[in-house]
């Protein structure tokens, strides 16, 4: 039984009823609830009628949490001043008449409870009056009826301590209980109190069995008969434990060498683990770098690839067109009377075309003769003829009268003839076949290509804008030859890459993988004329060539890399595309040949 410090109030649904410090607090021994005793001594006046004498108590007693009060109460044995012997005085009645008004305990005590604990601690004096004498708080009895009356509510406290003492100790359940608390309690003492009945009446059962059965008695023979059987079973039995419990160690021991085996297995399949982390660690930085090595030499390669396909010369004098000029980067060369193109940009563009035919001539010395000598001074080169005269190739000059300019402008197409008719002479040193040696698109004769002069004296702007733009593509067509037949440069992006020969020009350009723009234009060159109109019908050189063109396009790759070479080379001349898908009709060859212009995708040639 443990008590509870004194409180101070104690509030119930919006009561306050003061609290007596000196009064002890009950806990239910169970939930640990409070039942509060609350002294009203002070009130005593108010609840006692006049003339009544002696002390009581009344008690709120176990509010538990906040549960309401009501009216129950335990009405506590009445506090007399008299020996044992004597029986109690009536209840209600004045213990001693002559004492006053003030001095006057209140007559009787009451612990009052809530609801649950009324009925557990509710105790009323019998019917004959007869009461507890409550020994006073040092254990003596109470001497006087005068004492004040807290001396007997502690002697009732001192009471309830007692009962809760000896309940415990013969319940075996520590005092006081709430009124839950007792009947959770209750209903497993009753469960408790059904199980031992229950196994009551099976001993009875089995008793009354036994009386029922027929006692034998058995003869001394039989007796020992049966106690040798049963002494003969038992030395089995034991033979049998014994041989168990030799199992038993064996299976023992072993199985602490089996867990010692287990723990060692343990250690090496944690170690394995380990080991196994550590190198699949190791061999996934080991992929993420091969892979990343890997996708390096992916980008060179792919960077090699796009260098060995680049051609220096094409970037660095890309030939083109626009419109009625012929352009070398993008410097037009020529004037019309509509487009009056300054000398400045003229003087660059023979530059330019200068500078490249000058490096395609030194590059074959000395076997390519270079009789007629350029002299590229940036935009204002110079030709040099066989006599070692000098000509001015740059403007601005008379219109009219530039014999010097129109000279240099003819010695130019002379050299770009000669060394036309050099890299022929290679194609055929290197068993080329004649249909597919080398010759320039536009035929170049004295100071004309394809019958239009480009000397500008004399003559229309028309006509020398033409022969220039035509001059051009031939240039281009030389250049094509050149990077097909030299390991100067690999051939432009466009084209694939092809077995590439010596500066002495030992080697062909027809042994590459995939064709090369030189095959591609020795091919395409006799089919001008048809494609330009001027005949109906394609020569039997165009043919040829169209079979010949068969012959080395085999695959996709081979096709795009034709195609971007004709697309190049056919772009510096006026021709009708669509006449190019008539040449393998006309000429009843199995060819498919699209109709290639500026604009044409090649990827889906």
């Amino acid at each position: 039984m443990k008590k509870n410090g004194s409180g101070a109030n104690i509030s119930d649904k919006g009561r306050s009823l003061p609290a007596d410090p000196n009064l002890p607090r009950f806990l239910c021994q169970n939930c640990r609830h409070s039942l509060c005793m609350v002294g009203l001594d002070s009130h005593a006046d108010k609840f006692l009628a006049p003339g009544m004498q002696g002390s009581s108590i009344l008690g709120t007693g176990s509010v538990v949490g906040s549960t309401r009060m009501d009216h129950s109460f335990v009405v506590l044995p009445k506090q007399r001043n008299q020996s044992p012997g004597v029986p109690p005085r009536p209840r209600g009645g004045p213990l001693h008449p002559e004492v006053s008004q003030s001095g006057k305990a209140i007559d009787e005590s009451f612990v009052v409870l809530p609801p649950p604990a009324a009925s557990v601690y509710k105790c009323e004096p019998g019917a004959d009056g007869g009461g507890t004498n409550l020994p006073s708080p040092d254990g003596g009895p109470i001497d006087s009826p005068t004492q004040p009356h807290n001396s007997g509510f502690h002697s009732t406290i001192t009471v309830l301590n007692r009962a809760f003492e000896i309940a415990t100790t013969q319940t075996q359940v520590e005092q006081p209980l709430c009124l839950e608390c007792m009947r959770v309690l209750s209903d497993k003492l009753d469960k408790e109190v059904e199980d031992v009945d229950r196994d009551i009446k099976a001993y009875e059962a089995c008793l009354q069995r036994l009386e029922g059965e027929a006692k034998t008695v058995l003869s001394e023979a039989e007796f020992l008969k049966e106690k040798l059987k049963i002494e003969e079973e038992e030395r089995k039995l034991e033979a049998a434990i014994a041989e168990t419990e030799k199992q038993c160690s064996e299976v023992t021991a072993e199985l602490k060498e089996l867990e010692l085996k287990s723990s060692r297995f343990k250690e090496l399949e944690d170690r394995y683990w380990l080991e196994f982390n550590n190198f699949q660690f190791q061999l996934i930085s080991h992929q993420e770098e091969r892979d990343a090595v890997l996708a390096k030499i992916e980008v060179s390669q792919a960077h090699l690839e796009l260098l060995k396909r680049t051609n220096v010369l094409n970037d660095a004098f890309p030939i083109w067109y626009d419109g009625d000029f012929g352009t070398i980067n993008n410097f037009r060369l020529g004037r019309l009377p509509k487009v009056q193109v300054e000398w400045d940009e003229i003087n660059a563009a023979w530059g330019q075309a200068c500078l490249l035919l000058h490096t395609m001539a030194q590059y074959f010395r000395p076997k390519f003769p270079y009789r007629i000598k350029i002299l590229p001074m940036g935009s204002y080169p110079r030709i040099m003829d066989s006599s070692n005269n000098t000509y001015e190739l740059f403007g601005p000059v008379n219109v009219f009268w530039s014999t010097r300019y129109d000279k240099a402008m003819t010695l130019f197409l002379t050299c770009l003839k000669e060394f036309a008719e050099f890299a022929n002479l290679k194609d055929k040193e290197n068993n080329i076949p004649p249909e597919k040696c080398f010759k320039l698109p536009y035929k170049i004769e004295n100071d004309k290509v394809e019958s239009y002069s480009i000397t500008q004296s004399f003559n229309k702007q028309e006509n020398w804008t033409k022969a220039l733009k035509y001059t051009l593509c031939n240039l281009k067509w030389a250049l094509y030859w050149f990077v097909g037949n030299t390991n100067f440069q690999p051939l432009t992006a466009a084209v694939s890459p092809h077995s590439e020969v010596s500066g002495t020009g030992t080697g062909s350009g027809s042994s590459s993988t995939v064709p090369s723009c030189t095959e591609v234009l020795n091919d395409l060159a006799p089919c001008l004329g048809f494609l330009q109109g001027k005949i109906n019908q394609p020569t039997v050189q165009c043919c040829d060539g169209m079979k010949a063109l068969k012959a080395i396009v085999k695959t996709k790759e081979d096709r795009v890399a034709a195609c971007n070479c004709g697309k190049q080379a056919l772009s510096m001349v006026n021709y009708d595309p669509k006449k190019l898908p008539l040449i393998p009709n006309k000429c009843g060859v199995d060819f498919n040949l699209p109709p290639i212009d500026k604009n044409f995708d090649c990827s889906k040639a």
